[in-house]
């Protein structure tokens, strides 16, 4: 499919975004948190999303992952999103729909918004909480030898890689953008709800 950023590309996700049948799952005890999916343009004009590594403050440190963070008293999953997108890499963007709720081993409720910040340029705006991102192009989620899926000992579910970046990245992240891939990209519905973290993830 063509994955120029543009007009048609923005309708195309919403289309698909819309025809798919979300599951929001109770948040029940876990920690409340909120990820946004953001569509921006690569360097060679296809759509892409932004990576980022989390900086200095917080249990991730290092980690990639979406820009987002914790839902605040009185706020909605979508407002949180927003509000990180803004203040970590300083995108401001109209919510295309949202990808399924996933729940982490270290008691994380997430919830993943897509987001259209196209013709919007990202920097970052909280050297504390992200020291880079990356704008990786859409195509790079259909590559072949993506995703990969991993047994262990200590789960009866499988884990999830993504090759990129030079790495491998894990749920949760991987989770949504492979949600995204399939649903969105390949026009698959597909569940996340049987991924698994790896091992040093669940604290």
């Amino acid at each position: 499919m063509d994955l120029t950023a543009n007009a048609d590309l923005r309708d195309h996700v919403v289309r698909r975004l819309a025809a798919f049948d979300v599951i929001a799952s109770p948040v029940e005890a876990h920690r409340q948190a909120a990820v946004a999916l953001a569509l921006v343009a690569a360097e060679d004009g296809s759509a892409g999303t932004v990576i980022c590594r989390r900086g200095r403050v917080g249990s991730h440190r290092g980690q990639l992952g979406l820009p987002g963070g914790a839902v605040d008293h009185g706020e909605s999953p979508e407002a949180a999103a927003l509000r990180e997108l803004e203040e970590e890499v300083g995108l401001q963007g109209e919510v295309l729909g949202r990808l399924d709720d996933y729940v982490t081993r270290s008691g994380f409720h997430i919830s993943p918004f897509v987001v259209w910040c196209v013709g919007r340029v990202p920097r970052v705006t909280s050297p504390t909480e992200i020291v880079g991102f990356t704008v990786v192009p859409l195509g790079e989620l259909l590559r072949e030898d993506s995703p990969r899926w991993l047994d262990i000992p200590e789960s009866d579910r499988p884990v999830l890689q993504l090759p990129l970046l030079h790495s491998s990245i894990h749920a949760p992240t991987a989770a949504y953008l492979y949600q995204f891939a399939e649903v969105v990209l390949r026009g698959r519905p597909t569940r996340v709800d049987t991924v698994e973290e790896p091992v040093f993830a669940w604290r």
